[in-house]
């Protein structure tokens, strides 16, 4: 499957588009991804909300050993290659069928975060690292990336304070998560027009509006199907 063949597979009907919410961990994603569903359907659009790693049956089994603190002894290798497995099913099980469906994806982590985190901060080959993402995705990126920026130490507060326990990677050295951070923002420079960054460290209902403004953005510019456009790269 490749990008060609998903603009061909959508061509003459109304396309779907994919969002990623990614970023510092305790930086408000998923209310942030409660608030664009419900912008979204008030439009009229159905709306798929899923999350990485997980979204399918296999990928929520790769979740529950990759989050586990009970794993402590996985390799970075290991790590990685598990975030692309249940990226590879998620992507062929349930984006690209919602997106042939016309609808919007709405997804909590995605690509990004194994740049940031298996990349940046893990120490992992850059070329390696792409080449995982590139095999799992098989050609498809998403349409746009929201990454909400917070000090990590703020994130980890917030975490605690809604009396959550910490996930293995939550509860990594302060330092590693300042580097998958700097990770958002690396990207964020590399892909200006696809990747946006929201300052978190406000109140949600200011993030909400910047979200919402750059999603309409991304509806508006969207080609229409009657005029034989298709996906952009």
């Amino acid at each position: 499957m490749t990008e060609s063949t998903v603009n061909g597979s959508l061509a003459g009907q109304r396309r779907g588009f994919m969002i990623v919410c990614d970023g510092s961990n305790g930086a408000g994603k998923t209310t942030l991804i409660d608030n664009l569903c419900r912008h979204l359907r008030g439009r009229g659009l159905e709306v798929v909300v899923t999350r990485e790693p997980g979204g399918t049956t296999i990928g929520e089994r790769i979740r529950e050993i990759l989050l586990s603190p009970d794993t402590p002894e996985m390799c970075d290798l290991t790590e990685l290659m598990l975030f692309g497995a249940a990226r590879a099913q998620h992507v062929r099980e349930k984006i690209i069928p919602a997106l042939e469906a016309g609808k919007a994806v709405l997804c909590d982590r995605f690509d990004s975060a194994t740049l940031s985190f298996q990349h940046y901060a893990r120490g992992l080959d850059l070329a390696l690292v792409e080449s995982i993402n590139a095999l799992a995705l098989g050609g498809f990126r998403p349409d746009l990336y929201l990454f909400l920026d917070l000090d990590p130490a703020i994130g980890l507060e917030r975490v605690r304070q809604r009396g959550a326990a910490l996930d293995r990677l939550e509860a990594e050295q302060l330092a590693f998560l300042q580097r998958a951070r700097e990770g958002y923002l690396a990207q964020a420079r590399r892909e200006p027009r696809r990747c946006k960054v929201l300052d978190a460290d406000r109140d949600i209902a200011s993030v909400t509006g910047e979200a919402i403004a750059l999603v309409e953005q991304l509806i508006s510019s969207m080609p229409d199907p009657a005029s034989g456009g298709g996906r952009g790269a």
